[in-house]
């Protein structure tokens, strides 16, 4: 496969015509061809894999939405766009792009209710605890709980509106008018043929840069020796494609990483344990940061161990929360990642680390608990129970999961070129797109990924679909 390029020539045929072309299968690229073809357009979507996957489906799935019908039906009746766009410059410093915030704070929750009364995906809200920086339960997932899920009823869905999806299909060739105007995409097969699909409007839902080990040492030279745990077809095209447009950029230092993957199994163990009360230690036994600041930016800080590892510590009753509530933990455990200890003494044993470290740790996490001492890491311990035996322990290591800038687009999500002005029929969103994460990893609110990939999506399938006369 060649580099993604950009041709100024128009090309003098194409294999087929459509209103409506969407780059990549993703959660992203799927709810932008349904909003699409509900506003009238023909869509057609190209998928470089063999079978939609991508990032959506390595994610847990679940996206922030305030003032849903799902919400209010889980008894939460005081969420509101204004919260969440507050909660999402509190954790993003106030450096969120403030346009692009309040678009996603203000369009999620509508794109949720249409997929659900449209496109008939049901949602649940988990409400059993918060995920850090959120101010309210507002975290939805299909029943399944697991981003495979989500995608999987996200195809159900476009394959009832008869939308095709071309697999197999990489997007190679923007072919582009001197005002910018996209006319034609030039795709390439895994053999080298190439075909031509000619447009009236193009979206670029094809996520970010995760998968360019180039990109990433460029923009955030942090994790480049990072374990990249996103789809390996992030490859950055949607920029690169932007760059030789002269299309503006805007936050490529921001990311998201993980602080929780199971080592060396690969499984997502879920940041809610941390808020149940576990806690991370590292090869000597001692906690070294607080764990409750974000999953996001706690990979740095587990990066920056003796190898480049942790260990998530905790005890029964947040073992059972996990298999009860999480798919991923019950993957780890089969995997044989999850280590247990009847007694300190035994989890060190199964673990390697030393106990009388453990024991010290967890005598000071008891004291936090209780009250008669302050964690001086700034962690409130206050509102779980202490940790007591049989204990459990799962070795993790930090990692880059998507990142979080791209391509500067308007409140139609139309891509903005480098003077502000907007390019006649080039729209981007989710990974492809500026996110609300701010310019670094801390930035990250939990859930930020799928939020603009859903609601930026839903824009731009709108706004695109109105080009199709």
């Amino acid at each position: 496969m060649s580099a993604p390029a950009i041709r100024r020539t128009l090309p003098d045929h194409v294999d087929i015509e459509t209103d409506v072309l969407v780059i990549g299968a993703g959660a992203c690229g799927l709810v932008a061809s349904l909003a699409a073809h509900d506003g009238g357009a023909e869509v057609v979507v190209v998928e470089r894999d063999a079978s939609p996957s991508g990032s959506t489906s390595m994610s847990s799935g679940f996206i922030p939405a305030p003032a849903t019908k799902a919400q209010r039906a889980a008894g939460i009746a005081d969420d509101e766009p204004a919260r969440v766009e507050h909660d999402i410059q509190q954790k993003a410093k106030g450096r969120a792009v403030p346009e692009l915030a309040h678009l996603a704070a203000t369009e999620i929750g509508p794109a949720l209710d249409w997929l659900a009364e449209r496109h008939g995906l049901e949602w649940v809200v988990l409400t059993d605890f918060l995920y850090p920086g959120h101010s309210r339960h507002r975290m939805h997932a299909v029943p399944e709980k697991t981003g495979a899920a989500l995608l999987a009823r996200l195809s159900a869905a476009v394959e009832a509106c008869d939308v095709p999806v071309v697999t197999g299909a990489r997007a190679q060739t923007l072919l582009a008018d001197d005002d910018g105007t996209i006319r034609a995409v030039e795709i390439e097969r895994p053999d080298g043929h190439r075909e031509t699909i000619g447009c009236k409007a193009l979206i670029l839902a094809c996520n970010g840069y995760g998968g360019n080990p180039y990109l990433v040492a460029r923009h955030i030279p942090e994790m480049a020796d990072a374990l990249y745990y996103g789809h390996a077809g992030n490859t950055g095209d949607a920029v690169l494609w932007g760059e030789a447009l002269g299309a503006q950029t805007r936050h490529l230092t921001a990311y998201q990483g993980h602080g929780s993957l199971a080592h060396p199994h690969g499984v997502l163990i879920s940041w809610a344990l941390m808020m149940e009360g576990a806690v991370q230690v590292n090869a000597a036994g001692a906690r070294f940061s607080n764990e409750q600041g974000g999953y996001s930016e706690q990979a740095v800080a587990v990066l920056a161990q003796a190898g480049g590892t942790a260990w998530n510590l905790y005890d029964a009753r947040i073992h059972d929360f996990a298999c009860g509530g999480f798919p991923d933990y019950r993957d780890a455990l089969a995997a044989g990642a999850i280590r247990e200890g009847r007694t300190l003494a035994d989890l060190a044993a199964a673990t390697g680390l030393p106990e009388a470290a453990l024991a010290e740790t967890l005598e000071a996490v008891g004291r936090f608990q209780s009250g008669a001492q302050a964690d001086p890491f700034g962690r409130d311990f206050t509102e779980k129970p202490a940790l007591a035996p049989p204990y459990y322990a799962v070795k993790v290591t930090g990692a880059l999961f998507h990142t979080q800038g791209g391509l500067m687009i308007d409140v139609s999500a139309r891509v903005l070129r480098g003077d502000g002005r907007p390019f006649p029929n080039l729209f981007a969103a989710g990974g492809a797109a500026c996110g609300v994460s701010g310019p670094e990893v801390s930035g990250y609110l939990s859930g930020n990924g799928l939020l603009t990939a859903v609601a930026f999506a839903r824009v731009a399938g709108r706004a695109a679909s109105a080009r199709k006369s």
